[in-house]
């Protein structure tokens, strides 16, 4: 049995493109293992907290000195068991100017720990969670995987450059693109983005 952690970050619920698409990964993903195991994590439902004095002191692993600085520890440890348990790691990613959400910005903040999902040493930082598989589903009301806007993405290179940053160096970017160009586009962004997640899956299977 495998164990797929699921993240959502979007705050249009139903309405999302994004967190449509990540089920649609999830469906593909249990059908090829019916026995698949599902984290799930609706970020944009239920917010990490934003990073401050008493958690960034508790995630970088001192002492918890106050009340607060427990309850940060220990929802960093709640959230990296959680990604440590995981074969794949399927995040669901708008783009919010030009960048990710902040509440998955908070997620990292609170996953990404010295000595434990990174270490440094002298030939540089290193990831911990080698050899899983991550899927990152973005949608994006412009074009900015080529073209003049592709400058302005602060989207995806922030992300490859998270997860790397803690091994996950084996991820697939699913994009939904120019989902603002009018109903006709949108409906097509959605239906290609559809058929990429059927192609990646197939081919992983």
């Amino acid at each position: 049995m495998s164990t797929a952690l699921v993240l959502t970050s979007s705050v249009l619920g139903d309405e999302s493109v994004s967190n449509h698409l990540v089920q649609h990964v999830v469906t593909g993903l249990r059908s090829q293992d019916p026995t698949l195991r599902v984290i799930s994590r609706d970020l944009g439902a239920t917010p990490i907290p934003h990073i401050s004095l008493d958690s960034a002191t508790a995630i970088r692993g001192a002492e918890p000195a106050n009340a607060a600085q427990a309850e940060a520890q220990a929802l960093s440890n709640e959230l990296i068991a959680e990604l440590k348990a995981a074969d794949v790691v399927v995040i669901g990613a708008p783009m919010y100017n030009f960048g990710i959400a902040s509440n998955l910005k908070s997620w990292f903040d609170y996953v990404l720990r010295a000595g434990i999902t990174f270490s440094y040493s002298e030939s540089g930082p290193e990831g911990l969670l080698k050899g899983k598989r991550a899927i990152v589903v973005e949608s994006r009301g412009g074009l900015y995987s080529e073209g003049p806007a592709q400058v302005m993405d602060a989207q995806e290179p922030h992300l490859r450059t998270l997860l790397g940053f803690i091994g996950l160096t084996d991820v697939t970017f699913i994009r939904a693109e120019k989902l603002a160009f009018g109903p006709e586009v949108r409906e097509e962004a959605i239906a290609a983005a559809r058929r990429v997640i059927q192609e990646e899956l197939a081919l992983a299977a």
